[in-house]
């Protein structure tokens, strides 16, 4: 089933750019973001298979705060590579 999706111009002519860059359709574009985006409750579920793969095949079991530890030095490298983006001139969403 098909659907329309309304944005901005400014958002439509970005994807618009974005497809053409890599060689494909707006709707293939955002049927891949889809695809790959994770929810919540996705995020959730890979989290606990990670906890128990550590556990199961290395004995390591992640304490919450090891796990607030892991999430902050996530979050700085994402950070620090989106500043590096930036400062490169690259646009992030291409």
């Amino acid at each position: 089933m098909d659907t329309t999706i309304k944005i901005d111009s400014k958002a439509r002519d970005q994807l618009a750019a974005l497809a053409q860059a890599r060689g494909t359709t707006m709707r293939a574009l955002i049927e891949g973001f889809a695809a790959s985006a994770l929810t919540p409750r996705q995020l959730q579920e890979r989290a606990e298979r990670t906890r128990a793969f550590l556990d199961t095949e290395f004995g390591h079991r992640l304490g919450e705060e090891e796990t607030a530890a892991l999430r902050a030095r996530m979050r700085e490298a994402h950070a620090a590579h989106r500043s590096a983006l930036r400062n490169a001139g690259v646009d992030e969403a291409a």
